[in-house]
């Protein structure tokens, strides 16, 4: 099943497992059933909710396995899987053993595109990633471009590649987990922004996290967008093997070299796309078109500005689609000004890179954090923001590990320890750190860690907080 050969592969009566229910396996069912495959799909759960998915398929024809995810299918030809199954999974090691071949969804949207399909730009990190995309997309629609923002961020890619509608091109999200399991995905251009210690216990080590995260350069024609701020990101880069002529192209929060992107005395310049990068620079936007202006989301504006570019995207585009966009919830979203401190929310700063981009914005700072660490550590992230910070709350299971840093890094900052992990101690937790910032302070929220310790995810978390925070407005009112 190469990868050159599947846009015409006739899939009658081809034996294919799709491994999981959800948001990417049911499309993926649909998708090869209406092409004449003989689909079985497994899933561990067997639930009420996977039961009512189950029956749905079932009157399709297709066959449903539930409350066995290990076993492979006699006669298999091919697995399909949901991006979060573990590639140790027995099903995985069954395959392996069969010499049967395992794509996830975006690797199937790939190869079932047809001849006319919109070319990909796709976009990698540890953090970012949703709100590069949006921002690109933006900036693609003022270029007055047919566009989509898919892959990892709850629009089915499958969906958009398979539809009716005329594409342009397509703007991809894309985690780790997606890129593990699509080896033939060629993109036009596409953009690591950052790399971080993240899902280890998924990928095995840092080096196979990176190494799956570098995927998104393979083949690529254009243009390789690297964080020239993070050096494992250029080298992914330096280790991909692409398309002859496709370009490096940098960005930075600081003033741009040759075949970069950079901030030039307020202003976001390309040094990249222009005739002469050597003595010339091209303005596209000032840094107050970006929104929030916080360090990390501008570094988030360059990289969707170097993709937009890469496509031919006129400067006056970049700028008015920055102008457009509005970041989505918990972004490191303004909340409210209560007596003369900000209240921000970056609920989904759910890792210690993240927290760290958040706090490098505020100073000084009351800072809400805590809730499940993933295995993270804190140390790094404590030193680097002491010099920042006005107090601490900490909530959550895991908030000894914070409090444990701020001993040894910060000692000197008041922390008050919340000993709790309902919902309810978001609303305590508010009170403490309104009683610790003083006029002109920011209380922010930036957990550096999971939710699920306390809320169903990071928006019930960033809700709760912003509640919070109202009813200390009105109760000042």
């Amino acid at each position: 099943m190469g990868s050159q050969e599947v846009s015409t592969m006739d899939w009658q009566g081809k034996h294919v497992t799709v491994a999981g229910l959800g948001v990417s396996g049911i499309p993926a069912a649909r998708a090869l059933h209406e092409r004449g495959a003989l689909v079985t799909v497994v899933d561990d759960g067997d639930d009420e909710r996977s039961r009512a998915q189950a029956g749905e398929l079932e009157a399709l024809g297709i066959t449903v396995r539930l409350g066995d995810g290990a076993t492979l299918p006699e006669s298999t030809e091919l697995v399909v899987t949901a991006p979060g199954w573990k590639p140790d999974k027995p099903l995985f090691l069954a395959a392996a053993e069969a010499d049967v071949p395992v794509w996830g969804d975006v690797e199937l949207a790939w190869r079932l595109r047809g001849p006319d399909a919109a070319p990909w730009l796709a976009v990698t990190g540890t953090n970012g990633k949703t709100t590069t995309v949006r921002m690109l997309a933006s900036i693609l629609e003022a270029a007055g471009l047919r566009t989509a923002a898919v892959g990892n961020i709850g629009v089915s890619l499958l969906d958009a590649v398979l539809g009716d509608e005329p594409y342009d091109v397509l703007v991809v999200e894309l985690s780790s987990y997606q890129l593990h399991w699509a080896p033939s995905l060629r993109a036009h251009s596409a953009a690591v922004l950052n790399l971080a210690p993240d899902h280890l216990d998924w990928h095995g080590s840092m080096a196979g996290y990176a190494a799956d995260k570098g995927r998104i350069y393979e083949g690529n024609s254009i243009a390789c967008v690297y964080n020239a701020q993070d050096g494992a990101t250029e080298d992914l880069v330096r280790e991909a093997d692409v398309e002859e002529g496709c370009r490096a192209i940098g960005f930075t929060l600081g003033p741009p070299g040759p075949s970069q992107l950079g901030v030039v005395d307020g202003i976001l310049v390309d040094r990249a796309f222009v005739a002469n990068r050597q003595k010339q620079a091209q303005e596209l936007a000032e840094v107050g078109d970006v929104n929030p202006p916080a360090p990390h989301n501008i570094a988030n504006a360059l990289a969707a500005a170097a993709l937009a570019r890469a496509f031919g995207v006129k400067p006056a585009a970049v700028r008015d689609g920055l102008r457009a966009f509005r970041p989505d919830a918990h972004r490191i979203e303004h909340v409210a000004d209560v007596g003369g401190v900000t209240y921000i929310d970056d609920s989904k700063a759910t890792n210690t890179h993240a927290a760290e981009a958040s706090l490098a914005a505020y100073e000084p700072i009351v800072w809400i954090a805590g809730g499940l660490a993933k295995g993270a550590t804190f140390d790094e992230l404590v030193t680097g923001a002491a010099k920042r910070l006005r107090g601490v709350v900490l909530i959550g299971a895991d908030r000894a590990l914070i409090r444990e840093a701020l001993a040894r890094h910060a000692p000197e900052v008041p922390v008050v320890d919340l000993d709790r992990t309902d919902t309810g101690a978001m609303s305590v937790a508010v009170r403490e750190a309104a009683g610790l910032a003083r006029p002109g302070d920011t209380v922010l929220l930036a957990p550096a860690c999971a939710s699920m310790d306390m809320f169903v995810n990071y928006n019930k978390r960033g809700e709760a907080f912003a509640d919070a925070v109202r009813r200390l407005a009105d109760a000042s009112a």
